[in-house]
């Protein structure tokens, strides 16, 4: 139980984070965290754990706050923020994986130390890169668009968690369909992509439905800085 126990924790910290970074900096700190997201989830994404009794990798959570987000931005400035949001988290994903593969090809001095480490997590093959940067975009464009129709036919405050849960959940699932497709689609027998496909979107799942509070306390703040 201790690994659930802590995801808990994770999940409960990391959401806080998120409404600390608004309460302080406004939108420009949710911007701030979109890129900040897919940077770390990324990161964290090569360690495996157990939970629930499924083997998973870490990542679900942080990549969760893009969603959250991106719901709080179309929540309380529209559209064409959180789709801006979207293309920013894409672009330092781009710029992430560009960069680091340079670095890699740098010959290492003979007393580094840092250069296995550094390919074990930067050096990912390119199916799975790939995989992942048309993930995002395509979900999280997804996310925007879903959200605003969900607006339009649940407008009240009362119901933001249906546009919330409706949206997130729908393009978490054509999420974990294009990840896990282009990455793992026929490298894998086809019984293990699909309890790959089942386990991981059960987590985001769940994930999803932890981050519903936050966007209603993200709704009542007034950030201390505004644009």
């Amino acid at each position: 139980m201790f690994n659930e126990i802590l995801g808990l924790i994770s999940a409960i910290v990391t959401f806080s984070l998120v409404l600390l970074i608004y309460r302080f900096f406004g939108r420009s700190g949710l911007f701030v965290w979109i890129g900040f997201s897919t940077v770390v989830a990324n990161l964290q994404v090569v360690k495996t754990v157990e939970l629930l009794s499924m083997t998973a990798t870490l990542g679900n959570v942080m990549y969760g706050t893009a969603f959250l987000v991106t719901d709080i931005l179309s929540e309380k400035y529209g559209k064409k923020e959180a789709q801006k949001a979207v293309w920013l988290g894409f672009f330092t994903l781009i710029s992430l994986t560009i960069v680091m593969q340079i670095a890699l090809l740098f010959q290492p001095h003979a007393s580094d130390f840092a250069q296995p480490a550094l390919e074990t997590i930067f050096g990912l093959l390119p199916r799975i890169a790939l995989g992942s940067l048309l993930a995002f975009l395509i979900s999280q464009s997804l996310d925007v668009y879903l959200f605003h129709w969900f607006k339009k036919k649940f407008p009240r405050d009362s119901q933001l968690w249906i546009r919330n849960n409706g949206s997130t959940m729908i393009s978490q699932l054509i999420d974990t369909l294009v990840f896990t497709s282009i990455a793992f689609l026929g490298a894998f027998p086809l019984h293990d992509w699909i309890q790959i496909f089942i386990t991981t979107y059960v987590l985001k799942w769940i994930v999803a439905m932890l981050d519903t509070p936050f966007v209603y306390f993200a709704k009542k703040i007034s950030p201390k800085y505004t644009e």
